[in-house]
């Protein structure tokens, strides 16, 4: 195997033109490999500041086998921790989001306060010597990016903030801080790799192919760019009548986002970080979404909108518009990268070329060549090769 890297390395500028071959896009060991070289270390949106605005106010993500929860202290603090008793590893909550005086374990009643210590042992005399301060929940790293709160499972990542460094001037005006949910958090399972559906949010040359309404709403100005950590897409919507009546109502009722500047006042923006997170931009909302690995061939599509307040009737119309629109393009997509999975676990399939306007698929394939070298493969190792590398 070592010499079979070798030379595909020595080969790397004909790698540059080659998309990933597609035993990475279900095999269980290359899955295994992802998250000890960054799954776990990548950050994942939780929610927004104001979705936990009181003491007790918590939110829950589930990524990796782990389950997370945010809330909100007494001492007004937002905190993460896994959602694990430290007795006998119970889940200490259910759901997306709640309030709690106390965490109480439904299983022994261990109960935690808001910051997480240990506060409550039922049988206390049972465990002689019993430290309380040292079984407190374990605490979870956690980011506020502009009020959107990130968790990362473990170091080794760039922060959201480095990441989006670049773009931080063309974010502060959309006031993020300001956002709140006009939605609940969606889960949509898929029986698609992560990846997949990563390559797909990226991909440009679909757009005409795939998307009419998109191609109405944007002709053909839709643009791509490939940063170290982040893909930046954008379209500006044209000034020609859509045939379609819900874009069409849309283009009509949009309002003037006066607090953006003119040149964003009609532009869909699109950014993924890598690897696994993307926001939506609109001038009416914002909307996330992140492809959470289940498996090799299991991801759960994670999604939530924000919005500024604004009672405007003609923007409670583009956000419902914005919808119905989006909606059409998610099924599009749904049919688009079924198809894409099921030739990836075709055993004819080989890796085929990029093109040169291909930028951010070739970033995503550099990318994974660098932390797993054997991405370069174009088939997979030995069994058991993810166990020693």
């Amino acid at each position: 195997m070592a010499t079979h890297l070798r030379t595909i390395e020595s080969a790397s500028d004909a790698l540059e033109n080659l998309s990933l071959p597609g035993w990475l896009y279900f095999d269980p060991e290359f899955f295994e490999a992802e998250k000890k070289a960054f799954l776990r270390a990548a950050p994942q949106v939780v929610c927004h500041e104001s979705e936990i605005a009181k003491p007790g106010e918590w939110r829950s993500i589930d990524y990796l086998g782990e389950s997370v929860i945010v809330i909100r202290g007494d001492d007004g603090r937002a905190r993460a921790f896994s959602n694990v008793c430290r007795h006998r590893g119970s889940r200490l909550v259910d759901g997306t989001g709640g309030c709690a005086k106390v965490l109480t374990c439904p299983y022994h009643a261990w109960s935690y306060a808001r910051d997480g210590r240990l506060v409550g042992v039922p049988h206390r005399h049972e465990y002689p010597g019993l430290r309380t301060e040292d079984h407190g929940l374990f605490p979870v790293a956690l980011e506020n990016w502009h009020g959107f709160l990130f968790i990362t499972l473990e170091p080794g990542a760039p922060s959201v903030a480095e990441m989006m460094a670049p773009y931080e001037s063309e974010v502060a005006p959309y006031g993020f801080e300001e956002l709140r949910a006009i939605g609940r958090v969606t889960l949509r399972p898929r029986p698609l790799n992560w990846k997949t559906i990563a390559d797909n949010y990226s991909d440009h040359l679909h757009i005409a192919v795939g998307h009419p309404g998109l191609t109405r709403l944007f002709e053909r100005n839709y643009r791509i760019e490939a940063n170290d950590h982040v893909d930046r897409m954008e379209g500006d919507l044209v000034e020609k009548p859509s045939a379609n009546p819900s874009e069409r109502a849309y283009q009509k009722f949009l309002p003037e986002a006066e607090h953006l500047p003119s040149s964003h006042r009609r532009k869909w923006l699109y950014y993924k970080l890598f690897p696994n997170v993307a926001f939506d931009i609109y001038p009416d909302q914002v909307d996330f979404m992140q492809f959470l690995p289940v498996s090799g061939g299991e991801t759960v599509i994670r999604e939530i909108s924000y919005a500024l307040p604004d009672e405007r009737r003609e923007m409670t119309a583009a956000r419902y518009l914005n919808w119905r629109i989006n909606r059409r393009v998610n099924a599009e997509d749904t049919e688009l990268i079924t198809r894409v999975q099921l030739g990836m676990q075709t055993p004819s399939y080989e890796a085929g070329p990029l093109g040169t306007s291909e930028v951010c698929l070739r970033s995503f394939a550099r990318k994974l060549r660098e932390l797993i070298p054997e991405a370069r493969l174009p088939q997979p190792p030995a069994p058991g090769w993810s166990k020693a590398s």
